[in-house]
């Protein structure tokens, strides 16, 4: 399926957010809010990486905290919008 999130993506996502975390393992499913790991200054860096890297813009609608609330959502997000755009493995 085009829009599924690749272990290629989800590698990248943890070595940026390994950057972020000093240290802390970051489950795939963990909420990062939630767990405190990632604050509002932080999301917005997130986005920023996620646009850099992937080379995708996004738009007001994408900027939901479910789309960034964990390495599996984030995964699935990039997924989407790659298969938007047409690159979609």
């Amino acid at each position: 399926m085009a829009d599924a999130p690749t272990d290629e993506d989800k590698a990248l996502i943890r070595e940026f957010l390994d950057g972020h975390v000093h240290g802390v393992v970051v489950e795939d499913d963990e909420d990062l809010f939630a767990s405190g790991l990632v604050n509002s200054l932080f999301a917005v860096q997130l986005v920023m990486w996620v646009e850099r890297t992937h080379g995708l813009r996004t738009s007001g609608e994408d900027l939901d905290f479910a789309n960034f609330r964990s390495i599996d959502a984030i995964a699935g997000f990039v997924a989407r919008k790659k298969a938007l755009v047409g690159g979609g493995a």
